[in-house]
């Protein structure tokens, strides 16, 4: 049974997304003031620090950083608290929620102001106001970095300087507006296709960032490579498997003496053969990730062509398991 992870520490940053049940609106009837204020709640119990966050008709987006490794500790209690007060207030039974949240890792920087400035930008995208009137969305964090009685909780520093280099000040909140107006105007496919990006997968940053976490995650999985995402969608499991997979999959080519920029093109080359049948002892690579990565033809012919190895008797060779040793516990 695959492992459930989640690389939880102190000072990282999520991209948290959740929606309603059957994408119901479930922020609308006081719904979203409720959450607003657990989530101030919940900030304030576990120290985090909002960067950005917005409330919306069926979903929501926070762009947080957790001070302390708690961030599930802090969504349980965040989602299960409104829960109970959502099911009072309306009479209802049930999970409003349509299950279990994503949280993407982001790099804190350019990548985290990058999800902050997507989130301010949400009621625009769906046409909940004007370009000129994005201020002017009570449930969103970006009302209160302009106001006088901002809660300590929120942290504007890296939004401002990696957005324009500005300053905390009303000058500098009043430069970032203009820059979220000129983020707005640009060509709404374009707009859409990056901005809906910083909601997919399990980590944005930098090839050095998702590094670092693969290889915790790694670590937390054991040589097996069977994990699971906490909060992750289907497509951020297998981005991550296939990562995993990838780095992996060099190491025993290496072992093997294949070069994988040079494979033979015939699907049941020797070499192919060598590197697929290892993967399948130590990971759980899936068929059609080894048949495009070797060039193997069909995800189906795969299965049948390691069979064949392994009967041949080329899995029982010394060489063979010397090299599988190399990757046991």
């Amino acid at each position: 049974m695959a492992c459930k992870l989640r690389v939880e520490y102190a000072g990282a940053c999520y991209h948290v997304i959740n929606r309603g049940n059957y994408r119901s609106d479930i922020f609308a009837a006081r719904g979203a003031e409720s959450f607003q204020r657990c989530l101030v709640e919940a900030a304030e119990r576990f120290g985090w620090r909002l960067h950005a966050f917005v409330i919306m008709r069926n979903h929501f987006h926070l762009a947080l950083e957790t001070p302390e490794p708690n961030l599930s500790e802090g969504m349980k209690w965040l989602q299960c608290t409104w829960a109970i007060r959502f099911n009072r207030f309306r009479g209802e039974v049930g999970h409003p929620f349509q299950g279990r949240y994503k949280g993407i890792h982001v790099e804190r920087g350019t990548s985290l102001a990058r999800v902050a400035n997507y989130i301010h930008l949400n009621p625009i995208c769906a046409g909940l106001v004007p370009v000129e009137r994005v201020a002017d969305y009570r449930w969103s964090s970006l009302p209160w970095f302009l106001g006088a009685d901002r809660p300590s909780l929120l942290e504007g520093s890296v939004l401002l300087r990696e957005s324009g280099e500005w300053s905390d000040t009303p000058a500098g909140w009043r430069e970032y507006l203009r820059y979220l107006r000129l983020l707005a105007s640009e060509d709404p496919k374009t707009r859409d296709l990056v901005l809906a990006e910083l909601s997919r997968g399990w980590a944005i940053g930098s090839a050095e960032f998702r590094a670092r976490l693969k290889d915790e995650l790694e670590t937390q999985a054991g040589t097996s490579g069977r994990f699971e995402l906490y909060g992750a969608d289907r497509e951020a499991h297998l981005q991550a498997r296939a990562e995993l997979w990838e780095e992996r999959i060099q190491t025993v080519a290496t072992a093997c003496g294949v070069d994988l920029r040079r494979l033979p093109a015939l699907k049941s080359a020797p070499e192919k053969l060598r590197v697929a049948a290892m993967m399948k002892r130590i990971t759980s690579v899936s068929n059609r990730w080894l048949a495009e990565r070797l060039q193997m033809g069909r995800s189906t012919s795969v299965a049948p062509l390691v069979h064949r190895f392994n009967q041949s008797g080329e899995a029982d060779t010394r060489a063979f398991k010397e090299m599988l040793s190399r990757f046991s516990v």
